[in-house]
This record gives structure tokens, sequence and C-alpha cells, in this order.
């Protein structure tokens, strides 16, 4: 039986939580011997104290006494960014889970792929920023990129049976086979709202997502369907897919959560309810499926399941995903980080909703694409476009 030892950076966000949940659920398969944390001491202590791992790591130094007072036992501790460096190299992890939010999570990524870990991600900036990077130094070091988006896990598992049969005759799955990759989208609280409206939209209203419970940055990319663009671009990464071939298609009940449609005409779809344990599981144990409490669909109870097309016109952030991974080079990078301060700036009540398509587009028009750049090239076109962006609030503001 193979149990997977597992270090998790962001354990105190709603991903983290959700692995915690499968450690406890799978703990013959899942043994979790290093967490990391941002800010939260006492949270970050409270999990450590539940599943006992032998290192912990928290990125705020000055949170450090707060966590040595709250945790029960004695486990190496880090700290900093070194520290994060430090927990996701950690000896004798078989794969490191990447849940921290924004930019944090793209040097430990890289540390844990030269230190020969399987990589579980979760964190969409890391392939959006620097997938050429991560996946060529993933095959360079014989390493897995193993996604846990529940719609790159839901392709990941369609695609399961072409890399068996790939294995089996001695070479690999071929992106040839496939006509097109359709992620599906809940569509957000905005799916039905007239354009007219969207000048007046709260951040209180756009928290309120209709299917998943995230953190808010991810939430509010949910509701402008950035989330879904930057989601198109981790496709194009992760299975080796021209942009061309990835689309989108809103389904609002959130249990269809992919489909791959391949050069035969079939269509191969992944479906469950809306949970995160389901394709972080799948992420640890794979290639192995393992059984679990979590509820199978009981299709006696699924009244309907819809599809329709993107309001593309009323929702640009698709268009700008497409444009951002199919010039590549830095501006994937540009067009995450332009969005990331936006979003701040919407929660913050210093634009308004529309306010984050426009600043987004405006960051993008201003850049110069460096084409296959290395990681300091990408850092300092996020630096540039975080500086843009603020000074397209400042100037909204006025």
């Amino acid at each position: 039986m193979n149990r997977k030892r597992v270090v998790i950076l962001g354990a105190t966000g709603s991903i983290g939580e959700s692995a915690l949940k499968v450690a406890r659920d799978i703990p013959e398969r899942m043994e979790i011997v290093g967490l990391a944390a941002k800010s939260n001491a006492q949270k970050l202590a409270a999990a450590a104290n539940e599943v006992r791992p032998e290192s912990v790591c928290l990125v705020d130094e000055t949170q450090i006494d707060i966590l040595r007072k709250s945790l029960d036992y004695q486990p190496r501790i880090f700290s900093g960014t070194a520290g994060l460096l430090q927990i996701a190299c950690l000896t004798g992890a078989d794969i490191v889970l990447v849940a921290i939010v924004g930019t944090g999570g793209l040097r430990p990524a890289l540390a844990a792929i030269e230190a020969g870990k399987d990589l579980a991600v979760a964190s969409k900036e890391i392939l959006v920023m620097a997938g050429e990077i991560v996946m060529r130094e993933a095959r360079e070091n014989g390493v897995h990129v193993l996604p846990v988006d529940s719609e790159h896990n839901a392709i990941f598992q369609c695609l399961e049976p072409a890399r068996v049969r790939a294995a089996r005759d001695g070479g690999v799955a071929s992106p040839t086979d496939i006509r097109r990759i359709i992620l599906t989208a809940s569509g957000g609280p905005f799916r039905e709202t007239p354009r007219a409206a969207f000048d007046s939209i709260t951040p209180e209203q756009a928290l309120k997502h209709p299917t998943w419970n995230m953190g808010p940055k991810i939430t509010i990319d949910s509701a402008t369907l950035f989330n879904k663009g930057l989601e198109m671009i981790e496709a194009h990464w992760l299975f080796g897919v021209e942009m061309k071939r990835v689309e989108v298609v809103i389904h609002p009940q959130s249990i269809v959560h992919s489909m791959v449609e391949f050069t035969d005409g079939s269509t191969l779809a992944q479906l469950s309810y809306s949970n995160m344990c389901f394709p972080i599981q799948y992420a640890v144990t794979w290639p192995e499926r393992v059984p679990n409490t979590l509820p199978p669909l009981d299709f006696s109870k699924l009244s309907k399941l819809e599809f329709s097309t993107p309001r593309y016109d009323d929702f640009p952030a698709l268009n700008l995903a497409r444009r951002a991974g199919e010039t590549g080079g830095t501006l994937p990078a540009v067009m995450n980080a332009a969005n990331e301060m936006a979003v701040a700036a919407f929660l913050d009540q210093k634009v308004r909703f529309p306010e984050i398509w426009r600043i987004v587009e405006q960051v993008m028009n201003r850049h110069t694409p460096v084409a296959h750049p290395n990681l300091d090239a990408i850092l300092r076109a996020d630096q540039w476009a975080r500086a843009q962006a603020q000074g397209c609030v400042q100037s909204a503001e006025r």
C-alpha cells in the first residue's frame, strides 16, 4: 500500500483545509509531513497539533512566537520566504501541494521540483506566470505536475486512459488525440445579470458564489470569469494543447467539472459533487483510486444539467486570457498581476466591478512581451504590471 508523504503550502486556506479533511479520511494513504502558512499562526498551530507533521513553516516571522506558544509538541519550525523554500524541499516528502494564492507559490514550487518532489498544483498563478519553465523543469527532473483545480483534475482523469495506453505501448499520450478541452464554468453570481447593472455591483454581492466556497480573490475571479481565463492558460501548459483548442462552457450546476472531446468525436466528462476533496484526493493517490466517505452522485436527485455559451462581450476576461495565452512570454504574468491589483482595489471599494477588466486590458496594452522569459524576467514583468495597475487604480479614483 502506497502511503504518500505530503507537504501542504497554504495550509490555512480553503484548499489547505480540504487537504486536511482528505488526510483524515484516508490516513492509511496520506501522511502530512509539513504544513506552511503565511501569517495565521494560531490556525496553523491548530492544524499542526491535530496532524502532527514533523515540520511547520510560518512566512510572517513576526508571528513565530505565537506559533511556538500555540503548539503542543515540538516540530521543526521554518520561517520567512527562505523557510518556505526549505519546507518545500523536505527530505522524505513525496509530493508538495501548492495552495498559496498569488505569486508566492512560484519559487517554492520550482524548488520542490528541483528537489525531485511531485507537485500538486492548486495555485493557478504558478502555471499562468511560468508554465513553460515549470513544465520544462518537471520533465527534466522526472517529476509529475498533478492538477488540483477541479477542472484540470477532471481533464487529467479524462485523459488517463490515453496515458495508460501510451505507457503500455512504450510512448506518451499525444495531445493530437484531443480535438477540444472544454472547461466548465458556473458563470458566477452574475451569470444572468444585465451588463447595464455591472457598475452597481458591490464586493458583498460578488463574494456570494452560487456553488463554491473559496477565498475572496478566487471568488471575485469567478465573478469576472478571470478565474476561467487563468484556467485556459493552465490547461494549455498542463496538457500541451494550443490555446485555440481550449474552450469554456457555462454549466451552473458545477457537476460536470470539465470535458475532453477527442478527434473521433467522442467526449469524456468527469462528474462529482462540488467538493475540493475529490480532486485533492485523486492528485495525492494517483495513479490509484481509493475508497472514501465523500458522497457519490445521486442521479435521481439531479433534475437537470445545463450548458450555455459564455457572454464574451459582457465578460471580457476570457478574450483577454486567450490573447495572453496565445501571445505567451511575459504577457500572462502581466495579465495575472494586473488582475490581482484590480481585484484588491475592487474589494477595497476603490474601483467599480467593470473596471477590473478595463485595468487589466490597459496594462496588457502597454506591455511589450518578452518571449521565452527566465524567472527573473517573469518576476520583473509581474512587478512592472503591479505598478502600472496601481496607477490605473489611482486614475479611476480621481
